[in-house]
This record gives structure tokens, sequence and C-alpha cells, in this order.
């Protein structure tokens, strides 16, 4: 079997930056209240109607093609995570492929929201490793402020949310020792509704009781928007962050150590550990419990705030713009979302 690598990497952010003082001027919060809990000073968010989840994402990608040295008539796979896609149906895959003008090629849509570039690049990894791809595509990108609640009711999920994709070219290498080393995947969806979008949905309150959700007595049942989600803005991402903190504390060091030990390593021998960038403080947290330097984890939650799916790629690529990815350095990524999901990787670069 092949071993596989990280050839290019590439990101893209839109031009309007928010900041927290931004916000005040549209809810009740602050400045000081948003840097407390999240770390967060500011954000980018799209431009409707003309930047898309796809189309940030195909910014991204001519990136990383250009940086592996590739041409987009050579990608042969596509892979793409997101939680906030275009469409319904179908997947940013097929419209970011549309966008690339490169049809024909397979394009697989993952939902695994903070964790999907980790599950994606595992998935790459598996087809570059068993010879079936060359050059596979992987994109994480989101358009999160399409879909925010703005009212005061809903700062604590808004305030954390940003625009962005970044992207990844997976090759095979044949150089001993370099590359993705391992991959390790996790999923519980016990607490699944504690990290949710729940509303417009086709789950017809079968998980927790409809009468919860207020649908109505139909015998279709189906994807109905009622009065009762509009009055209790059910139809915006909800989250109960201190159970969720409780939880990525606890999984993240587990996930990362899990990579360490399968590959023969400790915390320390890390040269950058690029972790989803959820909130500050958990990025925080999990470097005290790991004893690492500062300069030992990448943190840019700071100017673009949480991007789900496409922030660990960004700031991959950022980290790597700025020299702190060099080659022989040992990369852990790692990842926790909802679902509840939680990853990481272990790359010699």
């Amino acid at each position: 079997m092949f071993q596989s690598k990280i050839a290019g990497i590439g990101f893209y952010v839109p031009e309007k930056v928010v900041t927290n003082d931004d916000l005040t001027k549209m809810m009740d919060t602050s400045d000081e209240w948003i840097q407390e809990r999240t770390g967060i000073k500011e954000r980018r968010y799209g431009q409707k109607h003309k930047e898309t989840t796809a189309t940030m994402g195909a910014e991204a990608a001519k990136i990383a093609v250009k940086r592996a040295g590739i041409t987009l008539d050579d990608v042969d796979f596509i892979i793409f995570a997101t939680l906030s896609p275009d469409y319904f149906f179908p997947g940013c895959g097929v419209l970011m492929q549309r966008i690339l003008g490169i049809n024909g090629i397979g394009a697989l849509d993952i939902r695994n929201q903070c964790s999907g570039f980790v599950y994606g690049l595992s998935i790459a990894d598996q087809f570059v490793k068993t010879g079936m791809y060359k050059n596979v595509l992987l994109v994480g990108s989101e358009f999160h402020s399409a879909g925010l609640d703005f009212s005061t009711k809903g700062r604590n999920v808004t305030v954390i949310f940003g625009d962005g994709a970044g992207a990844a070219i997976i090759q095979p290498t044949k150089e001993e020792g370099k590359g993705i080393l391992s991959t390790h995947l996790h999923a519980d969806g016990e607490h699944a509704e504690k990290l949710a979008y729940i509303n417009p949905g086709c789950h017809t309150g079968v998980h927790l009781g409809k009468e919860q959700f207020g649908y109505p007595e139909d015998e279709y049942g189906g994807a109905f928007l009622t009065e009762k989600m509009f009055k209790e803005q059910d139809i915006f991402p909800n989250m109960d962050g201190q159970f969720v903190f409780k939880f990525a504390v606890t999984k993240f060091p587990e996930v990362i150590g899990e990579a360490l030990q399968k590959n023969g390593y400790k915390p320390e021998d890390i040269d950058l550990l690029v972790p989803h960038q959820a909130n500050l403080r958990i990025s925080q947290f999990v470097q005290r419990r790991l004893r690492l330097r500062d300069d030992q984890v990448w943190n840019n939650i700071q100017k673009y705030g949480n991007t789900t799916a496409a922030s660990i790629p960004i700031a991959l690529c950022e980290a790597w713009e700025a020299g702190k990815v060099k080659d022989g350095d040992l990369i852990c990524l790692a990842a926790f979302g909802s679902g509840f999901t939680w990853a990481s990787a272990l790359i010699r670069w």
C-alpha cells in the first residue's frame, strides 16, 4: 500500500470583517462578554447572493491545487465537508465541481460538522493508500452567517461562528515515515440534540417527541415550518454550551492521546497541534492538559471565529504560510463537534 500526504493546502475567507462591536448593534452583547467566553475578536461574513459555501470552497481549492503542483484536470476525486450547504440537496461537492469545471469525477459530501475535515482526511487517506485515486481534493467550507439568529436570544451561538473555506490535495508518497501516519474517528449520538440545528427537518418529532417541537397532526409528517418553530426561534442552531464544553475537553485529549500512542509518541513530541477552532478556552484547556507550550499550538479563532469544517484547514494553511509547519514536523490535527463526533490525525509533514 501507498502512504498518503498533504501535497498542497489553501484557504479562503471573505473580505468582510465583522467585529464584536459590530454585533453589539444587533443584539445585547459586548466585546468583553464575547472575548471572555470564546476568545473571539472578529470573524468574516460572506457576501450574500455573491458568495456561497461552494464558491468559497472553489477558491480555496484553486490555491491548494496550485501549491500541489498539479492542475484541476489532475484531480480524480472530491470530498466536500460542510454543515451549511448551498442547497438541501444536491450537495456542495457537485456544485463546486461545476464551478471548477472538472465534471465527471466522483464527488462525496460528508456531514460530520466540526470533525468534517479530519473525517474527510481519513477517507482520502484510505482511497490514496489503496491506489484507487492519486489526487483527492478535500474541502471544508462554511457559510454560517446566512443561517444565524442575530437577535439577543441567539447571541450565545451567533457570536461564535464565521464564514470561510479550506482545502487540501491528498497524494501518494514514497517517502519513508512521511505523510499521514494514522487517523482516528469516533462518534456518540447519545446527546445529539445538545448541539443541533433541528428544524426544519424530516424527523417528525420521532427522536424526542413531536409535542416538544410543535408538529401538526398530519399523516405525512414531513419538513414542515410551523408557527411554533418561528415563535420559539427553533429554526436556528441551538447549543448547550456548558455541556458541550465539558464533553469537548474530555474527548480532545483522549483522541490526541490515541493518535500519539498508536505511533509511539508523547505530547512533547508534537511540533504543532492544530485543533478545531471551537472556542479559545477549550484549546487553552487542552493545551494545559497536554502540557504543551504556546508555540506548539496554533489558534486563529480570534480572527475568524468558528468556521466548523473549515477551521482546521484554514488554521493549518495559515500556520504553514507562517512557517510553523516545516518538512519533517510532527503535526497533530484534532476536532470535536456536533453529533457528537471527534477525531484526530497524526502527520509527519
